[in-house]
């Protein structure tokens, strides 16, 4: 199966500090994949080098067959972001906003607003679409930045912290839309602190002070490290990577 994603030796520093200490892997086209960690692990900033939005220190690494390194605008152009902060412009209604970045990506405008009524369908938005997001749930809120990172039908959509502040049944609701767009052929990468999040995904890597200390499925790790649950497992590890280090 092709790679949507690959990196080897991954590391960015600030002065002296490894935010991202020489992380590997792979993702497959079309593959649900987690970083699961604490803040400050790491997570958003390998997502931001992924991303073209911030140059590795030293390694390599492909997104979509483009080199991180010297192919950032066209890695740009064949991804979503969806960052963990509410990106949108509140003082403009969710159509308002979405006709906005449709003009960014250069989408024409007649089939820009087939694609704004497509998402509103798809995604739920109708009740909300016309309204200022401002007054907007922070749900709803999400469910339309997610609109706005699938207006040029990416390949990939990187997710960094996507169902932050919103309650369970929520987030539940979000990674239904989720596995579709994956049942579609899109590749997701998902960063998360949630453990129920972390579950949705069919790989999970898990972050500790800038490195990956493991990575697989998350049913299979609750059963390689004898865990009653991926929570404890993830207290497991991450309590060995502090003694490791």
């Amino acid at each position: 199966m092709e790679h949507a994603v690959t990196i080897d030796k991954l590391t960015r520093k600030f002065g002296d500090f490894k935010a991202v200490d020489e992380i590997s892997l792979s993702v497959d086209k079309g593959e649900i994949f987690g970083f699961l960690g604490a803040n400050g692990a790491g997570k958003t900033t390998a997502i931001r080098m992924l991303c073209g939005l911030l140059l590795p220190t030293s390694g390599s690494g492909t997104v979509n067959g483009h080199n991180i390194f010297t192919e950032s605008e066209k890695i740009k152009q064949s991804i979503g972001y969806m960052s963990q902060k509410f990106s949108l412009y509140r003082d403009l209604t969710g159509r308002e906003n979405l006709l906005f970045y449709g003009s960014v990506y250069q989408i024409p405008n007649g089939d820009l607003k087939e694609r704004i009524a497509e998402l509103s369908e798809s995604l739920d938005l109708k009740e909300f679409i016309d309204r200022p997001t401002e007054s907007l749930p922070t749900g709803w809120r999400q469910r339309l930045a997610l609109a706005a990172s699938l207006l040029h039908r990416p390949q990939i959509l990187f997710l960094d912290e996507p169902t932050g502040g919103v309650d369970p049944v929520f987030r539940r609701k979000f990674w239904e839309i989720l596995y579709r767009l994956a049942d579609e052929g899109t590749t997701l990468f998902v960063t998360t602190h949630y453990m129920d999040e972390a579950e949705f995904c069919r790989r999970i890597s898990i972050m500790h002070r800038g490195k990956i200390i493991e990575i697989g499925n998350p049913q299979e790790l609750v059963k390689k490290y004898n865990q009653p649950d991926l929570q404890e497992t993830f207290i497991s590890l991450i309590s060995r990577g502090e003694s490791n280090g």
